[in-house]
């Protein structure tokens, strides 16, 4: 990417997308369209198209999606499948229609098999079921992965899909409802401690592990493959390190300052066992993360948290 070719970041409000922008901008980039929900619904083909046709941008980072923690996910199913699926058909196949130079999809961990092999390999892909709670999201992005591969192969496109692991940062969602366990997690302690609760409850047994990514890592992490890396591998974007949700819920309820006591609320499902990325071919393309867990998760307490109380949460 040159510094004066146009850049369209779909999804430029939300997490990964809001990142990605910062961390251009940081880099020197300054050539950007962008346009939010209401401007422009990426499930209406007709508008994408209009759009590309107008726009013609060069370079495309999809970040744009419908997304939710289990119960979102197990609640509005078909909802994240349609949605999703519109999404990256309309941005891939007009990236594609409009010549540009190079597109970057989002797809994401829960891709992968529920049992696979720990840790999982890009190449696990499609080798047994998929957890159910999220299984039609997790068919949507593997929809999206392979229609970038096979642009890839019959119009001789430049897409690439990275598959992030969990992510946490700036302009995360905290609604209970439709939050994933991080951010969950930080809501709850922190609205138990301001109204002096003596429980929190948090789903589940606590024995799953996960990893976690701030999405400043990610947004350093994409732009470098955007960069530098071209093929029909997706590659698997983490840290290479997991936590059980019980440890996360106690370092949480520490850096939140918390004193009261967790419950456990069993009949809850648990989602997958494990989820732990193979990052050693990000690792060999030259990209390590660089933010701590413990210093991120500090970090988003006390800058969305503490900070936003004073204004009212």
């Amino acid at each position: 990417m040159n510094f004066s070719d146009k850049i369209y970041i779909a999804g430029h409000k939300g997490m990964v997308g809001s990142a990605i922008y910062r961390s251009l901008k940081q880099k020197g980039y300054t050539n950007f369209v962008m346009r939010d929900s209401s401007e422009l619904d990426l499930t209406n083909q007709e508008q994408v198209t209009s759009f590309f046709k107008e726009e013609k941008p060069d370079y495309v980072f999809l970040a744009a999606a419908k997304v939710g923690g289990i119960e979102a996910n197990n609640t509005f199913r078909g909802q994240f499948l349609y949605e999703n699926l519109m999404i990256q058909n309309n941005v891939i196949h007009l990236s594609y229609v409009c010549n540009v130079k190079k597109l970057l999809f989002f797809a994401s961990s829960c891709i992968y098999p529920k049992f696979s092999e720990q840790p999982i390999r890009e190449d696990y892909l499609l080798t047994d079921k998929l957890e159910p709670t999220n299984e039609p999201y997790a068919i949507a992005k593997i929809a999206g992965i392979k229609l970038c591969e096979n642009y890839n192969r019959q119009y001789g496109c430049n897409f690439i899909s990275v598959m992030p692991t969990n992510l946490y940062g700036p302009n995360d969602n905290y609604d209970l409802k439709h939050s994933h366990v991080l951010p969950a997690l930080l809501r709850k302690f922190h609205d138990a401690k301001i109204n002096d609760l003596r429980t929190v409850e948090v789903w589940g047994t606590g024995k799953p592990k996960r990893e976690f990514l701030h999405v400043d890592d990610l947004a350093n992490a994409s732009i470098h493959l955007m960069q530098t890396y071209s093929g029909n591998v997706s590659v698997n974007i983490g840290t290479g390190i997991d936590m059980s949700i019980k440890e996360l819920a106690e370092l949480i309820k520490d850096i939140v300052g918390y004193k009261g006591a967790i419950v456990w609320n069993k009949s809850k499902p648990d989602g997958t066992p494990r989820k732990l990325l193979d990052v050693s071919l990000i690792h060999s393309l030259g990209w390590q993360h660089t933010i701590d867990i413990n210093e991120g998760i500090k970090k988003v307490y006390f800058n969305k948290f503490l900070n936003e109380d004073k204004k009212g949460f």
